[in-house]
């Protein structure tokens, strides 16, 4: 699998031009299209243009890593991902994760679906039996490509139903979250000014107080915490260890929990029996980023909610702060950020404890802990106190609303608030110039959808009507964000459609020559 990521970074340029044509020739190596491909033909036709490709080890290593550490990369044969990946959405979805809004937003997912009917027959009629040639390559070809995705809509799905689950627990037990916390520090909180000193001391005598009013149910949240944090750990190994040494992530687990249960932060007497234990405090403070992405999202979600009533210039600085500790955080999330624990996660196979020293050591979360601490510190001393208290009370009830909703939700925890709508792009939905769907307006769906690899004139009707068809869903998903008792004037919304459709037309006249009648035709249609 080929992996891709800018991680955030704003990115001025494409890549080289090489590597560019490197990715559009694997993607394009599907089984009755063309042979699987290797580096070495591409090198071949940078020599024949006399074009040179400076950062072609690089790139290499970086896309190919297993095999550039194998001295294996020149032989390494690539196909379409679609002939293998059954899962097409899922790193899109798990990338969702990673992806937290700064206010209140409408979480949209949004896939294309070019043909959403089915596959199309190689033009067999009646009732005449298909050949052989022409079932194998149907085999080979078309079930890959009609992938199902009704799985990864259905996780769509549930996951808004349990964020939608969530935001209910966390608005039921609110009144008494606040009592309690109002009644371990008393109501001078909120006339103190918060120090970074001050926080990290109030924090963790809310989290001892959450502790010990949690009874026996603390002990089942405990022991589901510290699960969740070695699987983090092990994620994170597995993805520094797997490149050049594949280590399964059975392999990198098992390593983990035996130094895990050597040191004793497993122990459950010393761990959560009442409370928790130091050799457990230790371990969850070096350790556990969860907790704390958890914490800064519903303090988040917390200021989202009180945008209606209080003026941005007085949460803009509290928001900042909470989000530029939030992206910290989130890098550590990143394995590429451990590239140099490579040689001791490929040499794991006995004890992990030092490995685990270093790998907390390269997280430095102690030291995030204390930025954090003084960016919030800062922001809480120009709040006012109507808008300081409910954000305080949040901050410092979080290990109440933790205990009682990561048991609840299998562990996932308050990963994020918002629930995501799902939208398609495809011929069907978008019939404000011509109805009919694909059959009505796309070429290339001949041939089992190889038509437009054997003619120019399909290749660029199907890319018309594809920026086409895109202009019209964009624009109704854009407007269906608009609130219920929010409404376009009569006909405007057909003006925009058209405004966009005829500025497409304009753009790709002059680029577009093998199709001068479809522009005509299109005019005609748009009116």
């Amino acid at each position: 699998v080929v992996p891709f990521s800018d991680h955030g970074i704003p990115c001025e340029t494409l890549a080289d031009p090489a590597e560019l044509a490197f990715a559009a020739r694997a993607t394009s190596s599907f089984p009755g299209a063309f042979p699987p491909f290797m580096v070495g033909e591409l090198d071949r036709v940078l020599q024949d243009r006399a074009a040179t490709w400076p950062e072609r080890a690089a790139f290499l290593k970086r896309i190919l890593p297993r095999q550039y550490a194998a001295n294996a990369a020149e032989t390494a044969v690539l196909i379409d991902g679609s002939v293998l990946n059954n899962a097409p959405f899922r790193p899109a979805i798990e990338a969702l994760r990673e992806r937290p809004a700064q206010r209140q937003i409408d979480r949209r997912f949004v896939y294309i679906d070019p043909h959403p009917r089915g596959s199309f027959g190689f033009g067999t009629g009646g009732d005449k039996s298909p050949g052989f040639f022409q079932t194998i390559i149907g085999a080979m070809s078309e079930l890959p490509r009609q992938q199902p995705i009704r799985d990864n809509l259905e996780d769509i799905a549930d996951r808004s139903r349990r964020i939608e689950r969530m935001r209910t627990i966390i608005a039921g037990i609110r009144p008494e979250v606040e009592k309690q916390v109002e009644g371990l520090f008393g109501y001078t909180l909120f006339l103190d000014s918060p120090t970074p000193a001050r926080l990290a001391a109030w924090r963790q005598r809310a989290q001892d107080a959450a502790a010990k009013s949690s009874g026996y149910a603390y002990a089942a949240y405990g022991h589901l915490k510290l699960t969740g944090v070695v699987e983090a750990i092990t994620a994170l190994l597995d993805g520094v260890g797997g490149e050049a040494k594949p280590h399964t992530s059975a392999h990198v687990r098992n390593r983990i929990e035996s130094a895990v249960a050597a040191q004793g932060f497993d122990d459950p007497k010393g761990g959560f029996a009442g409370g928790v234990g130091q050799t457990t405090i230790v371990f969850l403070r070096t350790f556990d980023l969860g907790f704390r992405l958890r914490r800064l999202r519903l303090l988040a979600r917390r200021i989202t909610e009180l945008e209606g009533n209080h003026p941005e210039t007085e949460l803009g600085p509290i928001r900042e702060a909470v989000y530029a500790s939030l992206s910290d955080y989130l890098e550590c999330k990143r394995s590429d950020r451990y590239a140099a624990l490579l040689p001791d996660v490929s040499a794991v196979d006995g004890d992990a404890a030092a490995l685990l020293e270093r790998l907390g050591t390269a997280m430095r979360l102690r030291d995030l802990d204390t930025a954090t601490d003084t960016r919030l510190a800062a922001a809480f001393a120009g709040l006012s106190r109507e808008v300081k208290r409910p954000i305080l009370l949040t901050y410092l009830g979080f290990p109440y609303y933790d205990v009682a909703t990561l048991p609840l939700l299998q562990g996932e925890g308050l990963d994020e608030f918002d629930p995501i709508k799902v939208d398609r792009i495809a011929p069907d939905d978008a019939t404000t110039i011509r109805s009919g769907g694909a059959e009505a307006t796309l070429k290339g769906i001949q041939f089992n959808s190889f038509g437009a690899f054997f003619s120019r004139a399909y290749r660029e009707n199907d890319y018309l009507w594809g920026r086409l068809h895109g202009a019209e869903r964009m624009i109704d998903i854009v407007l269906s964000t608009l609130d219920t008792d929010q409404r376009l004037k009569p006909g405007r919304t057909a003006a925009i459609k058209r405004a966009a459709f005829l500025a497409i037309l304009d753009e790709e006249a002059d680029r577009l020559t093998a199709i001068p009648g479809l522009f005509e035709t299109l005019r005609r249609e748009i009116g």
